[in-house]
């Protein structure tokens, strides 16, 4: 169980405003050669837990980066709490707080000196630095392990502490780049749920970049990205519903000559993905005795599912969320 925090932290506000708002943002690399963003347009509200879901390549880091001011866009606009983030890009930072992908911890620093050295960044001392510093370390739960060397603490410890470190200054966004990446499912889990009760307690918005499904099913809302395209933005109950009914996969030595005989036979469109056939239909279970016995021989297996994420994704772009021979397991995209 996750220990109720103490200090003396800011109450949540009740709030109905934009937090983030993204207008027709575009950006290229090498001269133009290579586009890592396609005229994406998206507002994320005031309290939100919002997700930025797509594989490798889809162009999410690089929209954390505009949004971070690390990086200018080629077009269009991005705002923060109404700043825009290249020419107000100093009033934006003082709003941030970002965790980044790769971990920005001193390993060799105790966890408060950690959180002591970026209170100084941000110009903080005395007493007020003590009482903040103290009101975090309560905060993300690792009050416990405040004199430990970083690199004592485990790999889900260590991203709260990076937590604790974006958060020390109040922003009122937050801007996490794949911040649950290497951590098994179980810390992977407590790092949501930290960031989720930060959320209900402070009102900050929090954005983070993921490729993990089942990280995108906790957030409020998300946006799906592909090739630098933003394909839905939405709950992932919302996204889920625009597929309705049941999922059907069926394996098959030639999807493409049963996908065309099955179209024909039951006036429906299916689709090839890899060596699967997939169907979306109402009463998935109440189709599938009628698919069996129409292709005698042709149906190697059949299963029938709710639809997931991934659904949602192949719906909207037509192929795989993980393509084979991509870093994470391809298999079992889940996990």
């Amino acid at each position: 169980m996750i220990p109720a925090p103490v200090g003396s932290g800011r109450s949540r506000q009740t709030t109905v405003g934009q937090a983030i708002e993204v207008e027709a943002l575009k950006h290229t690399y090498r001269q133009g050669s290579r586009v890592a963003l396609h005229e994406v347009s998206m507002k994320v509200q005031e309290g939100e837990l919002f997700g930025l879901l797509g594989p490798n390549g889809s162009g999410k880091s690089t929209l954390f980066r505009i949004l971070s001011t690390l990086l200018e866009p080629t077009a269009g606009t991005a705002r923060i709490l109404q700043h825009d983030v290249v020419r107000e890009s100093g009033a934006v930072r003082k709003l941030i707080g970002v965790v980044f992908q790769n971990p920005s911890l001193d390993k060799k620093l105790t966890v408060r000196e950690n959180l002591v050295h970026q209170a100084h960044l941000y110009g903080l001392h005395g007493e007020t630095m003590r009482i903040r510093v103290s009101d975090v370390l309560d905060r993300v739960s690792v009050a416990d392990r405040s004199g430990d060397l970083v690199e004592h603490l485990s790999g889900g410890l260590q991203r709260r502490v990076e937590l604790g470190k974006a958060f020390l200054h109040e922003p009122r966004v937050l801007l996490l780049d794949e911040p649950s990446t290497g951590l098994d499912p179980r810390a992977r889990l407590e790092f949501t749920e930290y960031l989720t009760r930060l959320r209900d307690e402070t009102g900050v918005t929090a954005l983070l970049t993921t490729h993990i499904l089942t990280e995108a099913e906790r957030c409020d809302r998300i946006a799906i990205l592909d090739k630098g395209r933003l394909v839905a933005v939405g709950s992932p109950q919302e996204l889920r519903k625009e597929i309705g009914g049941d999922v059907i996969a069926v394996s098959t030595k030639n999807p493409d000559a049963l996908r065309e005989q099955i179209r024909e036979r039951f006036d429906i469109q299916p689709t090839v993905v890899g060596s699967i056939v997939r169907i979306e239909r109402n009463n998935g279970h109440e189709f599938i005795p009628q698919l069996v016995e129409a292709f005698p021989g042709q149906i190697d297996s059949v299963s029938v599912s709710k639809p997931t994420l991934e659904d949602v994704f192949i719906h909207k772009t037509g192929h795989r969320f993980w393509e084979e021979g991509d870093v994470v397991n391809a298999a079992n995209p889940l996990q």
